[in-house]
């Protein structure tokens, strides 16, 4: 019974009569980003933040041992944002026992792991057009660069800043076009065992040295998590981008957390109808004001920026990479926190043994 409850892939909660939490599963631990000792025997209506007034029909249910479905409600705790959840009760069948078991599902969940494969599609589909039109461009651009530098050394020192302001915009358009490309690039990732603290600790000096030097810097890792199986430059790559979004989002003096930890309850259902296992968690937490209302939902899109003169690429690529190495990324934000979520797998079983790999 307890290896079933253990592997529910939803959050639940077992109830006592007098609305104290019995027992928790895993799931609901981290849907609720809470603790299996800080949950029980605490009063569920003090832990559970739910935006519908349930106590007196949730009351009445157990007293007359029916179930009772709600749906379309927030559902948060201190420690986490709300998500639009369907939240069932239902009594436990069994004549000497008189808990009620209480079943999270979180809607968004299924709607964004629809708009991940969407984000993907979209992307392969934006980027096809403009990659044969990466090559073309970038070729005129070099020669106009070369140009721009040989013209700077017969001017003054005024006229050389235009030509100084032509070389820098030639080089912004080539460094968007290169990752234009990097969308059509169908090779398969390098994939090896991989140390995540490794990278994030590289991703963080980088970071911390350049565009990050104006924030404090949290680590909350958990050491013992075992190794993904992903390619090391590309997840540097990723928690870069990351970092960069969150960096430029915080003001002087705003933190970054880096948070690692374990789920073992969260699975993605591949293409083929498999289900792979993603209980390796990195959160990138920053204090900005949030991501903008009308781009929330939508910012692994190709294209889509909250910032001025922002590509709108670089969450479309970490979406792409993260997709490639059976991943997932996912995001909440609300004003003062904003948290991007990376799922990873651990190494596969048929995966022979070495030594984890590092970034080049």
């Amino acid at each position: 019974m307890n290896a079933l409850w253990n592997s529910l892939p939803v959050p639940a909660l077992l109830l006592n009569r007098d609305d104290t939490i019995a027992e928790s599963n895993p799931s609901a631990e981290a849907f609720l980003n809470l603790s299996a000792k800080s949950l029980k025997d605490a009063t569920v209506w003090d832990k559970v933040m739910i935006d519908a007034p349930l106590e007196s029909a949730y009351a009445r249910a157990s007293e007359n041992r029916t179930s009772l479905f709600v749906n379309d409600v927030d559902v948060g705790s201190g420690e986490r944002p709300p998500m639009q959840c369907n939240i069932q009760f239902a009594p436990l069948r069994d004549e000497t026992d008189d808990k009620m078991l209480m079943i999270f599902e979180p809607r968004e969940m299924a709607t964004r792991l629809n708009k991940s494969a969407q984000s993907i599609r979209a992307a392969k589909s934006a980027i096809g057009m403009a990659e044969m039109l990466a090559h073309e461009i970038k070729n005129p651009l070099a020669g106009i660069t070369g140009a721009a530098q040989l013209l700077s050394m017969t001017l003054s020192n005024g006229d050389r800043e235009l030509t100084d302001m032509i070389v820098d915009e030639s080089r912004r358009i080539v460094a968007l076009l290169d990752q234009v490309e990097q969308f059509g690039n169908l090779q398969a990732p390098n994939r090896a065992p991989v140390n995540i603290h490794d990278v994030l600790d590289r991703a963080r000096q980088s970071a911390s040295v350049g565009f990050g030097a104006h924030m404090m810097f949290i680590e909350d890792y958990d050491p013992s998590l075992p190794p993904t199986y992903a390619d090391a430059d590309q997840l540097l790559q990723v928690l870069l981008n990351l970092l960069k979004n969150a960096s430029e989002a915080g003001g002087a003096g705003g933190s970054i957390r880096l948070h690692t930890f374990y789920e073992p309850a969260l699975r993605l259902q591949r293409a083929d109808g498999s289900a792979a296992q993603l209980p390796l968690q990195i959160e990138i937490i920053d204090d900005g004001p949030g991501l903008p209302p009308a781009i929330a939902a939508d910012v692994f899109e190709p294209f889509i920026s909250g910032r001025e003169n922002g590509t709108g690429l670089g969450l479309a690529l970490v979406s792409k990479l993260i997709a490639d190495v059976d991943g997932w990324i996912s995001v909440d934000s609300v004003p003062g926190r904003t948290v991007f979520r990376v799922s990873l797998p651990t190494v596969p079983k048929d995966v022979a043994p070495t030594h984890e790999t590092g970034v080049n």
